[in-house]
């Protein structure tokens, strides 16, 4: 796979030698170089057939063929059979099959149970350690994990740690909605120098950019139902460069076989095609339902997997995230306490993939279903003179003193808020923000929150000192400063709270 930190290997003019076009088919294999790999290990036990070598290896009779054109003089064919001109060129290409560290157990099983309490809204089930290691294992051994891509949708069970753990050399990605998991996996991979990255994601509204087609594999624990599965899916396919797959974690009950029909059927309406079924492969505490065990789900997917999202709206089983779940409408009283306070009662729907432009009226944003993470994001990505939420009465943002204290902290230098408690209703509230813009570089950053964080950081920075610090300047202070120097690459909106809030006060 080709990433701007891993460029695709490119020859000069002259013709490559053996090894080197060898080297470039392995390498544009990525995680899937395996059958490559099996067809020169067969080589280097001695002379073989064709017949055999398609046959042995199990890989198409054309794969076979462009290995052996770019193997070119390094291998030749006699009497029927196909043999090496140098017994040690296949050793070059031997996969050594790294060891799983002897501390491994221990540190899942710590990081496990050191975890966010699991969210029943979320349908977090916990897997045990022992699955999250055999899930990095399995991972492992069956795709060459060195310098992948490896992108978890959803985290929950810290899958991304433990494939760190067992493959340092790859890179790992979590996107998760609960800023808990989030900030558990940053603490944990700093804390023991492991590859792994977060972002923010609710895959109901998008993904960021810098994930799209980035992937060579994703794994995914998704809610189990139709929906959910779906949904999990077809952000995971927006992950995958073209060669990657995707293995996912799905359990039904055997009394309930049409369940996992409907499961098994969406994932084919997506374009996906099944490569494995691992059964019973996971393990979890609770989910009895469903035995407390899922199987894996090993999928492909083709030019006819469809890379956008199909649908909004529940996904989950509980709560009121879940498939039954709606907000409904409200009765009169409210929409007259509504019009009362913004002057209107028109609920728009969240969503922050795209800023939200000044609008004539003060929009109001239907928040009833948000799971906690959705307001600072939509404060993020309204760029209008003011802005209405509509939230749940007890959300962690407005429940307290303390979470009111630092909502206004990380918007300062972009709004001031006011939060209109029990309003429109008992169960609600209102929280209003206007604009409060003072030119700061924390608030130009607030500003343009769906740029690229190290550019819009720059030109903040420069804007901000009238025109006396150069661009060359600018960006040496923003490298110097920033608390996560990759974050520079990525959006403002898509990084973990803690993330934002650091960033913030770098800037400040």
């Amino acid at each position: 796979m080709s990433t701007p930190e891993n460029p695709a290997h490119s020859f000069p003019s002259e013709d490559p030698t053996p090894g080197e076009a060898v080297r470039a088919m392995i390498d544009s294999s990525g995680a899937q170089s395996g059958p490559l790999r099996r067809i020169l290990a067969l080589l280097g036990e001695g002379p073989i057939t064709f017949d055999a070598l398609v046959r042995e290896s199990a890989t198409p009779r054309r794969t076979v063929e462009e290995l052996l054109s770019a193997a070119g003089s390094a291998v030749t064919t006699d009497h029927g059979e196909v043999r090496l001109t140098d017994p040690g060129f296949a050793a070059q290409f031997t996969r050594t099959e790294p060891a799983t560290p002897s501390h491994a157990a221990d540190f899942v099983r710590q990081a496990v149970e050191s975890g966010p309490v699991a969210r029943a809204a979320l349908d977090h089930v916990t897997a045990t350690p022992e699955t999250v290691l055999r899930r990095a294992e399995w991972l492992r051994d069956h795709y060459d994990l060195r310098g992948a891509t490896v992108v978890c949708v959803g985290d929950h069970d810290l899958t991304s740690l433990a494939v760190a753990m067992v493959e340092p050399s790859a890179r790992v990605l979590a996107l998760d909605l609960d800023e808990r998991v989030l900030a558990h996996i940053d603490t944990l991979a700093a804390e023991h120098d492991l590859p792994v990255r977060t972002l923010h994601a609710d895959f109901r509204f998008g993904l960021a950019p810098s994930v799209r087609e980035c992937a060579d594999l994703v794994f995914t624990d998704p809610p189990y139902t139709p929906e959910g599965v779906g949904l999990f899916a077809a952000r995971s396919a927006e992950c995958l460069d073209e060669q990657g797959r995707m293995l996912v974690a799905y359990g039904y009950s055997d009394r309930t076989p049409a369940l996992g029909h409907a499961v098994q059927q969406e994932l084919l309406r997506l374009g996906f095609v099944f490569e494995a079924i691992v059964p019973d492969f996971h393990r979890y505490h609770g989910a009895q339902a469903i035995g407390s065990a899922s199987d894996l789900l090993v999928c492909r997917p083709t030019s006819q997997t469809r890379k956008v999202l199909r649908r909004t709206g529940g996904i989950y089983t509980h709560g009121p995230q879940s498939v039954e779940s709606s907000s409904g409408s409200m009765d009169e009283q409210s929409r007259t306490a509504l019009r009362n306070l913004v002057g209107h009662d028109e609920l728009s729907p969240p969503g922050w993939d795209r800023p939200l432009r000044k609008t004539a009226a003060t929009p109001i944003f239907d928040l009833r279903d948000d799971p906690g993470p959705w307001l600072l994001r939509m404060l993020l990505a309204c760029n209008g003179s003011s802005a209405a939420f509509l939230v749940p009465n007890n959300h962690p943002d407005i429940a307290d003193a303390a979470g009111q204290t630092a909502l206004r902290e990380l918007i300062t230098g972009k709004f001031g808020i006011r939060f209109h408690r029990s309003t429109p209703d008992s169960r609600h509230a209102v929280v209003l923000a206007e604009s409060t813009s003072d030119g700061s570089v924390h608030g130009r950053l607030l500003w343009r929150a769906h740029g690229k964080l190290g550019n819009t950081w720059r030109e903040a920075l420069v804007a901000a000192s009238g025109g006396d610090l150069t661009k060359r300047t600018a960006r040496a202070r923003v490298a110097e400063s920033a608390p996560v120097p990759e974050d520079l690459h990525v959006r403002l909106i898509d990084l973990p709270r803690h993330r934002i809030a650091a960033v913030l006060h770098a800037a400040g």
